[in-house]
């Protein structure tokens, strides 16, 4: 039987009432670590048996850096990853269509890193262990549905006993049950963009310290950049390539790609500066995936559920901007907990600031994303190459394009600063 909490329980939720969140992945072990930080107790139900150090890469944009700043975790994640300097845009060609500084080198007060996720993962894991204890992060629990019953929640996972809390926030991701729970008829939204994403290990390219967006969707476009210095002077280059196919069909989700599958739209990409087929060719790991996201909903918070992270805002992986919105999420949401006397005035409050502030960048990374430039610049020029670019597109307007962007996604320079 579920526990009937009191009237004078709930007003003091943060002080005795219980948070359950669903999901170990980055933002549900850096909501545990902020909820910690202000003395609510919580533990994460992750459906995966064990936590372990996956994937490929990531980047860490100055604003994600800040909410790990204020967790104490930024000199860990700077001495496991590399320090973006600069972000280059080329056409197909190989051409450089504009660059600017970034991070520490463009006066933010923390820095841009690129950074192997599971690494990213591993630290915050270590981190929820050591401050919550390892019983408070439980795996093994594929969360499947909520319930609510009065002021209580209650979890049930497949093939486990339910759990009853008071407040349930669901952080399980792009394919989250708890979302799926009030959004049943919900499917993911896919515009025909297909990817592949592989790790190759290669001498460093440009200054080594280089953020890279080479050509358009329309003609296939690869966002590189280096993530772990190996011990032989070479990088371990994240490398991944979108091509809009205009086919209904989508790729799986994380299964191994094949490179036979890919590899034609980019077999002329041999420019002085990168062979990208060598490299495609060099991966130690290649991945498929769809470029999906879902539309933004009028709610996440029903009672005492609520959702944060890709779960309540899956977006395009355009503007590295997934991990930074999770991280942000999970601030705020600990805070109006803190704040706030009651579960529905907490969650709102979340709900009031986050929601309409990733709404915009969802919409932002699929019309108007970071290669903007990219594709405004080969619209302008045929998509050929070019000999004075100056003819099509002044520097500073390609700059305002960029500071567009990262005004919506709230990491331009005053924001963060």
């Amino acid at each position: 039987m579920l526990r009937d909490l009191s009237a004078s329980d709930d007003s003091r939720l943060t002080a005795k009432g219980s948070v359950c969140v669903v999901g170990g992945g980055i933002a549900g072990l850096s909501l545990a670590l902020n909820l910690h930080k202000r003395g609510i107790p919580s533990r994460i139900y992750e459906a995966a048996p064990e936590l372990k150090e996956l994937g490929v890469g990531i980047t860490l944009l100055p604003h994600a850096m800040r909410e790990l700043a204020a967790l104490g975790l930024d000199g860990e994640m700077i001495a496991a990853a590399i320090e973006m300097r600069e972000s280059c845009f080329f056409n197909r060609f190989g051409q450089l269509l504009y660059k600017e500084k970034r991070g520490r080198e463009a006066g933010y007060p923390y820095p841009e890193l690129g950074i192997p996720r599971g690494k990213l993962h591993m630290i915050l894991y270590r981190a929820a262990v050591s401050r919550l204890g390892g019983d408070r992060i439980v795996t093994g629990h594929q969360c499947i549905g909520v319930e609510q019953e009065r002021r209580d929640v209650r979890l049930r996972f497949r093939g486990r006993a339910p759990v009853g809390c008071a407040i349930a926030i669901g952080c399980d991701g792009v394919n989250s049950a708890v979302r799926r729970q009030f959004y049943p008829r919900e499917d993911l939204a896919f515009g025909g963009i297909n990817s592949w994403r592989g790790v190759t290990r290669m001498k460093p390219i440009l200054t080594g310290h280089s953020y890279m967006r080479v050509g358009s969707i329309h003609g296939g476009k690869m966002v590189l950049y280096p993530i772990a210095e190996s011990s032989d002077g070479r990088q371990l280059v994240n490398w991944v390539v979108n091509i809009q196919s205009g086919k209904p069909e989508k790729n799986d989700w994380n299964k191994p790609g094949r490179i036979e599958d890919f590899l034609d739209h980019f077999k002329e990409w041999r420019f002085d500066w990168l062979d990208v087929p060598q490299m495609i060719r060099g991966a130690e790991v290649l991945l498929e995936y769809p470029m999906v996201d879902k539309d933004p909903v009028h709610s996440w918070s029903f009672g005492g559920v609520t959702l944060a992270g890709d779960a309540a805002h899956p977006m395009y992986p355009r503007g590295s901007n997934g991990a930074a919105q999770a991280l942000i999420d999970a601030r705020v949401l600990a805070d109006k907990l803190a704040e706030a006397g009651d579960r529905p005035t907490a969650l709102k409050a979340y709900e009031a600031i986050r929601r309409p502030a990733t709404s915009k960048i969802v919409l932002a990374n699929r019309a108007n994303p970071p290669d903007f430039i990219n594709i405004k610049v080969a619209e302008l020029t045929g998509d050929k190459p070019f000999d004075d670019l100056g003819r099509f597109i002044s520097q500073d307007e390609l700059r305002n394009l960029s500071e567009q962007y990262k005004r919506v996604a709230g990491f331009a320079r005053a924001d963060v600063n």
